[in-house]
């Protein structure tokens, strides 16, 4: 699971690949449309779409030897597995919190008698 959230968080760390993933969110795209979607050419979207396919944030089906005409759309096990990990991470500052609120009031409570 870590090696699969390793790769969604490189996929993730670029600004353009998070705003494809974004306009992906809404509804499945042609690369073409996608490259319109920025300030590059289609041959730089198509490498961060790459980057996506590879760590299977994104499908592209379609039409295989014109990539303009592939259909990219999100994968949902990878945001899934983005989200446990994260709800891990986010019990243990909870249990870390919890435990030095616990901490602060029984000192608060020594001080006080």
């Amino acid at each position: 699971m870590v090696k699969d959230v390793d790769a969604t968080l490189s996929a993730l760390a670029d600004p353009t690949r998070r705003r494809i993933v974004e306009l992906l969110r809404v509804r499945p795209r042609r690369a073409g449309e996608l490259a319109a979607a920025f300030d590059m050419s289609a041959p730089a979207v198509s490498r961060h779409l790459k980057v996506l396919r590879r760590s299977g944030l994104v499908t592209g089906g379609g039409v295989d030897d014109d990539a303009r005409l592939r259909i990219y759309e999100l994968r949902q096990e990878p945001f899934t597995a983005l989200q446990a990990w994260l709800d891990q991470v986010q019990a243990f500052w909870a249990d870390q919190l919890g435990a030095f609120r616990e901490h602060v009031e029984s000192r608060t409570k020594g001080t006080a008698d």
